[in-house]
């Protein structure tokens, strides 16, 4: 399954060199972020225009060829292992059952990406679920210095603050597998909210710029890690 995944991500690479000399490309052959529905009850669906502007905000801004619109895909779902990126959102409850705590890891540890964004209220069972799925691992702040945050745009203190909840720094707590960054959480930012269409929650463009930039330093490291 690795060699499945480390393809996907070629492929996606491949698409992008295709686009700029002007080829066809079919939408399988498109770089996508696979929306990650989870049970427990909490609001997965979240934020509906933030994927699409980021994917378009990526195709602007680098040389991979996006599809204008995200996929959905469950854990047990058989396509699971066709997406390289899955991201992840909602305010309330994450709960996966056994099965899908174990093929998530599975997932995770052949290749795949996860970002999880919380879009305030689902940090606490984001975090019980992931000590489910990794007992043997933890999450841990990435510092400034992380090439996370230079990979192509550059964010010198780290990760930005999009949305104030309860006035703390806005984290980015990473997972990794022989030293590959395999779970990315972003806590006490939003950068969902920051990707979504202007109107829905009237952030500065300055802002919107931050958080867009950021989810682009997200999706260019895991494609290229």
């Amino acid at each position: 399954m690795r060699f499945r995944l480390r393809s996907m991500i070629f492929l996606a690479l491949l698409a992008s060199g295709l686009a700029v000399r002007g080829q066809a490309m079919n939408d399988s052959a498109l770089f996508t972020i696979a929306r990650l529905k989870y049970g427990g009850g909490g609001d997965w669906y979240a934020s509906p225009s933030a994927l699409p502007n980021l994917l378009a905000f990526i195709g602007e801004h680098t040389d991979i060829a996006v599809a204008a619109q995200e996929a959905r895909v469950e854990i047990m779902d058989r396509a699971l292992f066709s997406y390289p990126f899955l991201w992840m959102t909602g305010h309330g409850n994450v709960s996966f059952t056994p099965e899908e705590a174990a093929r998530l890891r599975h997932y995770l540890e052949s290749g795949g990406f996860l970002h999880a964004d919380d879009n305030y209220g689902m940090d606490e069972s984001f975090r019980r679920e992931m000590a489910r799925v990794f007992p043997d691992k933890e999450l841990v702040e990435l510092p400034p210095d992380h090439g996370i945050f230079h990979c192509h745009f550059s964010f010198p203190n780290g990760l930005p603050k999009i949305h104030e909840h309860d006035g703390k720094p806005p984290q980015a707590l990473g997972i990794f597998a022989d030293e590959r960054l395999i779970v990315l959480y972003t806590y006490e930012t939003d950068l969902g909210n920051g990707w979504e269409d202007e109107q829905v929650h009237g952030n500065p463009p300055d802002v919107r710029r931050a958080a867009l930039e950021m989810g682009t330093n997200i999706v260019v490291w895991a494609l290229t890690h």
